[in-house]
């Protein structure tokens, strides 16, 4: 992982810009790195869901609520998780309690399961999506970021046609631009040519 900057004459993507410390930190150190082993690609499956119609800064803020009662993103313990346990878990203040979220990151382990016995990995499943190299895009505003692309598009209708739940295509985006899948650092940011870097 890189250094942490802490200083204010780093230049970052503006969204990041006067955020809380653990907002800079996942900016500096994970939005944009590749992620290719399955439990990563999972815990951002199943934060991203949780996300919709929030701001990302309340998912960070529950993240450590979340690795603890989905079992630290294990899909294989998620995809047994019973009614009873769902209903355990919706009492708890640590997760964003929205039933419908809650009970369909267990329906996507289940799902997502099934994708790994058929390809081996999910991380090769949607990897095969951008051709197993990260888009490496080279955007200087906010305003040409897009919120979803022909290939989110296509990851949404494949996982739906799945049973994946919570995977519109501004949610798939949104896990690309997380797994590193789609490089959309700002190119003024500091982080642009590192992440670049690990393509």
């Amino acid at each position: 992982m890189p250094t942490q900057h802490t200083n204010p004459s780093v230049t970052r993507c503006t969204w990041a810009d006067g955020g809380a410390q653990n907002y800079l930190d996942y900016h500096d150190r994970e939005w944009g790195v590749p992620v290719r082993e399955d439990r990563g690609q999972f815990e951002f499956l199943i934060l991203e869901g949780a996300q919709a119609g929030l701001s990302w800064s309340t998912v960070l803020n529950k993240r450590d609520g979340y690795r603890r009662l989905f079992a630290d993103f294990d899909p294989d313990k998620v995809a047994g998780f019973s009614d009873k346990r769902v209903d355990r878990m919706l009492e708890d203040p640590g997760i964003i309690r929205n039933r419908l979220k809650v009970r369909s990151a267990v329906t996507n382990a289940r799902a997502f399961l099934e994708v790994r016995d058929e390809f081996g990995s999910f991380s090769d499943y949607i990897w095969r999506f951008v051709d197993g190299k990260p888009i490496q895009n080279s955007f200087r505003k906010d305003s040409e970021v897009p919120a979803t692309s022909p290939i989110s598009d296509a990851i949404s209708k494949d996982l739906k046609q799945r049973g994946f739940k919570f995977v519109g295509s501004t949610i798939i985006y949104a896990h690309m631009q997380a797994t590193g899948m789609v490089n959309d650092h700002l190119t003024s940011c500091f982080r642009y040519e590192e992440c670049r870097a690990l393509g």
